[in-house]
């Protein structure tokens, strides 16, 4: 059902944000990878080298134009975005007393400025073919609060609204739009390491690849606004 379709990611340089890049890529899309670092040309070439069709960009997500010269490119090259896959974002964990507010700035820009920035970059095309689907992969916090999260949580309660609302605002375009919300994935997510033996009974980053395929592949009559997931430990705090 994919196949031959075009998908913008995003943080796809490793953990979630490459696994998804290789999800959609086995189904057939054509991938436009996203990251910060030099380390997205090497995934980019590594799924050529696969015989998979990908272009990769350096870019903050943060960073309007970046992000419209990504989208530009991504539209030469492969002449449509039929999927976006905001999965960029960035997290620490801290008492409110102790988080500073450059802290706070940089995740609001990565976590809510990027995810306004990347979607309303396709807007426009996926408005003029009145199709398209926007996935925004999020946290299960954005339903409930933490201790030494407020920072972290506070992006993921905005990224849910702003999807809610953008949702409404593009269904009369049949442009869908939706939020993942996991719980503990095994990933590198702030500073931590994949694979840690303390992780082996969290998610794994295919779990959340595997439910971006499911939310893409939705009948075009059907919108999937939210998926959560959590991983099965005992006493987890589920909202």
């Amino acid at each position: 059902m994919l196949k031959g379709q075009t998908a913008i990611v995003t943080g796809a340089s490793r953990g979630i944000g490459k696994a998804i890049a290789y999800k959609l890529a086995e189904q057939g899309v054509k991938l436009a990878l996203i990251g910060s670092s030099e380390e997205i040309h090497r995934v980019g070439e590594e799924l050529k080298g696969k015989g998979f069709e990908a272009a990769s960009f350096q870019a903050d997500v943060a960073n309007e134009a970046q992000v419209q010269e990504a989208v530009a490119k991504t539209l030469d090259t492969f002449g449509s975005v039929d999927i976006l896959v905001n999965n960029a974002g960035i997290g620490f964990f801290k008492l409110v007393e102790e988080t500073n507010v450059d802290e706070w700035k940089r995740l609001f820009e990565v976590n809510v400025q990027g995810v306004f920035v990347c979607s309303k970059a396709v807007l426009s095309h996926m408005k003029e073919k009145k199709s398209g689907t926007i996935i925004t992969i999020s946290s299960d916090v954005a339903r409930y609060t933490i201790p030494n999260g407020a920072a972290y949580t506070a992006t993921k309660y905005a990224v849910q609204g702003f999807s809610g609302s953008l949702a409404q605002e593009m269904r009369e375009y049949g442009v869908r739009v939706g939020t993942i919300n996991p719980g503990m994935v095994d990933t590198y997510f702030a500073g931590g390491t994949q694979g840690a033996p303390e992780k082996k009974d969290w998610m794994k980053v295919d779990d959340i690849a595997n439910a971006v395929v499911y939310m893409a592949s939705a009948p075009k009559h059907l919108i999937i606004d939210e998926i959560v997931l959590h991983p099965l430990i005992q006493n987890y705090p589920i909202a």
